[in-house]
């Protein structure tokens, strides 16, 4: 008995080790995801919001960035650096479109074809690394028109997004529609709290007030991060055991 214990002891040990092992959830996007460092202002990206959802077995690195699209990023390097230093068994969030469908900034813009082979090119590299990819349609902007009926503005960018996730057997969180089915159900006055609809003097950092149908307030980015943690259970991509339960609605 005692020699057998003594057999198996570095298998537990082994098994021990590994259950403790940390997993980080890397975050490549655009302002919608990233991280807000001043306090003093209310925007917030949704990938802020993540961390209280999980158990402390995940981990976030967000280097999503204001303003960038598919092509922004990989040109600046940022994407090398998520390569540098992701790690076996790791997530890569990867979420654009807001920026890369922007036709009046041409430094941003990236076409039909060029976003679509940027995503790809993100997935190939990260299951190079045996890391995981996890592919997000962009969240949609606040749009609604003289009817009160909303729209869309990102074209069929979305499209090729759920093109490419099916096509690589990616798993999918469709943000675009499910924070559309959230934007809808809240209406069109109401929906102003999701993003920054600011009173003038309710921040002292905007005296004038801000009216943004893009980015969001606190409570619109805990609701973006809500969907995400409900799209990968129903999904059922592994990093879902890691959940809280309690947390996602």
């Amino acid at each position: 008995m005692k020699k057998t214990f003594l057999l198996l002891m570095p298998l537990l040990l082994l098994s021990m080790k590994a259950d403790k092992k940390t997993i980080t959830v890397f975050l490549a996007g655009d302002s919608t995801m990233a991280f807000k460092p001043k306090t003093e202002h209310p925007e917030r990206g949704w990938g802020m919001m993540l961390e209280p959802l999980f158990n402390d077995k995940v981990r976030f690195d967000n280097r999503a960035k204001n303003g960038r699209s598919t092509k922004t990023f990989l040109a600046e390097g940022i994407w090398d650096g998520i390569m540098a230093d992701v790690a076996k068994g790791d997530y890569v969030v990867i979420q654009f479109g807001h920026n890369d469908s922007s036709k009046e900034k041409g430094e941003r813009y990236t076409t039909p074809e060029q976003y679509r082979k940027n995503l790809e090119f993100m997935v190939t590299t990260t299951r190079a690394k045996k890391a995981h990819p996890i592919l997000c349609t962009p969240v949609v902007r606040r749009r609604f028109d003289q009817d009160g009926k909303f729209y869309d503005s990102h074209g069929e960018y979305p499209d090729l997004v759920r093109q490419v996730a099916a096509a690589m057997k990616v798993p999918l969180i469709d943000m675009h529609r499910s924070s559309e089915k959230v934007i809808v159900a809240h209406g069109e006055e109401d929906s102003k709290k999701i993003f920054l609809h600011i009173a003038p003097g309710a921040y002292p950092v905007l005296p004038e007030g801000m009216t943004d149908n893009t980015h969001f307030s606190a409570y619109g980015a805990g609701l973006m991060a809500e969907l995400f943690a409900e799209g990968l259970e129903n999904q059922a991509v592994r990093l879902a055991k890691h959940l809280k339960k309690a947390a996602v609605k």
